[in-house]
């Protein structure tokens, strides 16, 4: 019987791997590029929802994904349920994915209309 408990231990770490890889992909910013940029679009549709709400943004070149903090952080930062709603201006500072064809960046800064939320405060750059 312990021959066969080793192929089962040996299967769970290795699921439990994936998914400690998967989830640290996921989060952080070693997807996205170190310069950050600016893109101004319009609010096309707004997620509150974990793991971190996102907002889908048309600018000239097409949609983006806009992903923000997580839930409490984004929160902190004033940007709750109705600051924003689809169809409204905004502009967003943060860092692109490193893939060329992924319309997706890491807000760090958002402004809509005449109000800032620093999502991300320390790792704004300043030029």
């Amino acid at each position: 019987m312990p021959h066969m408990i080793f192929p089962k231990l040996l299967a769970a770490a290795a699921l439990f791997a994936a998914a400690a890889t998967t989830a640290t992909a996921h989060h952080g910013w070693s997807w996205a590029e170190a310069d950050q940029i600016e893109l101004t679009g319009t609010i096309r549709s707004i997620s509150f929802a974990p793991p971190h709400p996102t907002l889908e943004v048309e600018a000239e070149d097409g949609l983006w994904r806009v992903e923000l903090g997580n839930p409490n952080q984004t929160q902190r930062s004033g940007f709750v349920e109705g600051e924003a709603e689809v169809g409204d201006t905004i502009r967003a500072l943060g860092n692109r994915s490193m893939e060329p064809d992924e319309k997706r960046m890491k807000a760090v800064r958002i402004t809509v209309g005449d109000k800032t939320y620093d999502i991300y405060p320390d790792r704004i750059q300043s030029n």
